[in-house]
């Protein structure tokens, strides 16, 4: 799972809400996340590599190009997912292989390695979760300005400019707050913790809020350009506006499937911490919401790289290909519109494909004079590489 509280395990002053979590079942919980992060880890390996089925070739009159910005950052997320899969592996596998690692993180400091892996496993896992969350938000960006013909290829330096200086900026922050003066004395009052949770869900609260702002924006600005074209919307032009917009309610669904029980779990552990007494009766319903939680979490968030990948491409199967492409990619013309309509609901990676940014290929598709269904296709390549 990923949680700011991971820090938090790391501090041998623990609040009270902390090890009430923490001490509750370890042994299940660690079972859970790595049987979790190991099914996502191989559902999305599954997802990205190279099928046989399609390869590297790709029904299109646009041969030998390069992924657009958006398919890149698609592939980017599947990237930091993995990553973050792997450090959950790693980190819930040392604790079942060392059941007393956090009783070994005492005030006196004897012991070095236990806080180094339990503090260095805990950033490993926010970094790219964080990366995660920022791409997200610029891949909302981008689809927009892929409708408004103002993306390509350069401006994905400047996502990965900012991308990572604010994941690594905030976690830098935040990791400073909480450790503040020394690991020590961190968790003693929320003054070091507060700012720590602030800096780590600003990205995911960016992508709840935002992103669907963006996303809307980005399905109007589509139907409006595919109705300017001609005046009317025909069958093809149809299914992409509902295609795009699909594409976009799975991506969110995704995200408040995996993250809201972080949110509601932060909220009934902040509200336990401020009880003067967390045993009283009263309080029972409050602690068995926030361990449902927790131990959703646990399911939930590892699962996000494997589920957003079905988000992005669909369901791309196991028949998997990994010759190394030699020679010169051959390339097949749809002739029919058939053809077309398949573009749309073909479901290979976005790294496999070879395609123009928009703009490019309206220029192409204007001097050759190419019908209308090839120029939906080269608008959904751009945002989804589909």
């Amino acid at each position: 799972m990923a949680s700011p509280r991971l820090e938090t395990f790391c501090c041998p002053t623990r609040d009270a809400a902390t090890d009430f979590v923490l001490g509750f079942q370890p042994v299940f919980f660690n079972a859970i996340c790595v049987a979790s992060a190991s099914f996502s880890l191989i559902g999305t390996l599954a997802q990205v590599l190279p099928k046989r089925r399609f390869g590297y070739r790709r029904s299109s009159q646009y041969p030998l190009q390069k992924p657009s910005a958006s398919s890149r950052i698609l592939l980017i997320i599947s990237i930091c997912d993995i990553l973050g899969c792997i450090g959950i592996i790693t980190r819930a596998s040392v604790w079942l292989s060392f059941p007393d690692l956090v009783r070994r993180i005492s005030l006196n400091g004897t012991e070095m390695w236990p806080t180094a892996f339990c503090v260095s496993s805990a950033i490993w896992i926010q970094l790219f979760y964080s990366a995660t969350f920022w791409w997200l938000f610029y891949y909302a960006v981008d689809a927009y300005l892929v409708v408004k013909r103002s993306s390509g290829l350069s401006i994905l330096v400047l996502y990965h400019m900012l991308t990572w200086g604010l994941a690594i900026l905030l976690l830098v922050e935040g990791v400073a707050m909480l450790y503040y003066p020394s690991i020590s004395s961190c968790q003693n009052g929320l003054e070091h913790a507060i700012p720590h949770y602030i800096t780590t869900y600003i990205p995911l609260l960016l992508v709840l809020l935002v992103n669907p702002i963006l996303f809307g924006k980005t399905a109007s600005a589509v139907a409006s350009l595919l109705k300017g074209r001609q005046g009317i919307y025909t069958e093809n032009e149809r299914r992409l506006g509902s295609q795009i917009k699909l594409r976009f309610f799975k991506i969110l669904l995704v995200c408040f499937i995996c993250w809201l029980p972080n949110l509601i779990n932060e909220g009934l552990l902040f509200y336990l911490e401020l009880q003067p007494d967390m045993n009283r009766e009263l309080l029972k319903n409050v602690k068995n919401a926030a361990l449902i939680t927790w131990f959703t979490m646990s399911i939930l968030n590892p699962m996000q790289s494997f589920l957003s990948t079905l988000a992005f491409y669909g369901w791309t199967g196991w028949d998997f290909d990994f010759r190394f492409q030699k020679n010169e990619i051959q390339w097949e013309f749809p002739t029919t519109s058939t053809t077309a309509e398949n573009e749309y609901d073909n479901p290979v990676a976005a790294s496999l494909y070879y395609h123009d940014n928009l703009q490019e290929r309206e220029k192409v598709m204007t001097e050759n004079s190419h019908d209308s269904n090839d120029e939906l296709c080269a608008l959904s390549e751009d945002l989804f590489g589909f």
